[in-house]
């Protein structure tokens, strides 16, 4: 399942990111998405959802939700 079918309030555990865009994968991992860490979406809204990492909430559009595999 990918992030985009996510419950909204639900905490789920990134069990990885499916891309090759090696700047994507370093964006996400400074971001503390990465295997193994518990992410959850606050809402989805038109084109993405807001997601909740660590202490920091992130709006991340719909093909990156994708990419984040749970």
């Amino acid at each position: 399942m990918d992030l985009s079918e996510a419950k909204e309030g639900e905490e789920y555990i990134v069990k990885g990111v499916l891309t090759d865009d090696e700047e994507l994968n370093a964006f996400l991992f400074s971001l503390g998405c990465y295997s193994g860490e518990p992410i959850t979406v606050v809402t989805h809204r038109k084109g993405g959802c807001v997601v909740s990492i660590k202490d920091g909430r992130y709006n991340i559009d719909t093909d990156l939700a994708k990419a984040i595999s749970i």
